[in-house]
């Protein structure tokens, strides 16, 4: 090979190394451009997004709180009828006549020469009418306590009726378990009646002990106060025994005792 000619070859491949090289560096910067291209625009919105505000969580009224039957709110009635003086106190017994409870409790009222209100059921006074009269005759009241001692307010619009309206005749009705409503208050209220419930529950029901019912109506005597006992309805010693006490207690304090106007 001729110096001229291998001089030519040497410059073609240099020629040609430029080109690849050059063609390499334009193909790079194209791929670069497309890829910045592509990119999302940061620079768009320097705004923030909003911050996401938390759920509230739903609040709930708490339903109100439903009273024991057994425990109702207030008295109502006309109770001091008949009453004198800033120490009376109105004793009520309810779910008799009882041919053994009822005579012992009237025996032990004429002792301390007191007197009370007996919420009767229909049912017992038909089993003992007798025991009605001896109630009346030794200066007391009676009030109605139904028939046969529903809950009034769980029983049908008949029965309420007929357990009200039907029950032992008085001015003064006192709805089993303290349970009312207002379809109960205004079915007492269109048989001529008034409601009574009371002030102080001795719980003599669930023989706590003689000394456990004196103490709770000790506890609860104030001037007007209305307090449950029960002449019926199981054996009733304690309240017997326990009704003694505190009369003797009660008239040493200066209280009297006295019937509602039923």
């Amino acid at each position: 090979m001729s110096r001229k000619l291998g001089a030519f070859i040497n410059f073609g491949i240099g020629v040609s190394a430029v080109f690849v090289i050059v063609g390499a560096v334009a193909f790079g910067m194209g791929q670069a451009n497309q890829a910045a291209a592509s990119a999302p625009d940061k620079t768009v919105s320097s705004a923030k997004a909003p911050a996401k505000v938390p759920a509230k969580t739903p609040t709930t009224t708490p339903s109100p709180t439903t009273p024991s039957p057994s425990t109702p709110v207030k008295p109502a009635g006309n109770r001091t009828a008949g009453a004198e003086g800033n120490k009376v106190l109105f004793f009520t017994f309810d779910d008799g006549p009882d041919p053994v409870w009822t005579p012992q409790v009237l025996e032990v009222l004429a002792k301390y020469n007191a007197h009370a209100t007996f919420f009767e059921l229909g049912s017992m006074q038909e089993q003992h009418p007798s025991l009605k009269e001896q109630v009346l005759a030794a200066g007391n009241s009676i009030g109605s306590h139904s028939i046969s001692h529903p809950q009034l307010t769980k029983v049908s619009a008949a029965k309420r009726h007929h357990e009200i309206f039907d029950g032992p005749a008085s001015k003064c009705f006192r709805p089993p378990y303290g349970a009312e409503n207002a379809k109960v208050k205004a079915d007492i209220k269109a048989a001529g009646m008034k409601p009574v419930l009371w002030d102080v529950d001795t719980l003599d029901w669930q023989r706590p002990g003689t000394q456990a019912i004196v103490n709770s109506i000790l506890k609860g005597a104030h001037n007007q106060s209305v307090i449950l006992m029960h002449d019926a309805g199981g054996d009733r010693s304690q309240s017997v025994a326990a009704l003694d006490q505190a009369l003797e207690t009660l008239t040493a304090q200066g209280y009297a005792f006295a019937a509602m106007d039923c």
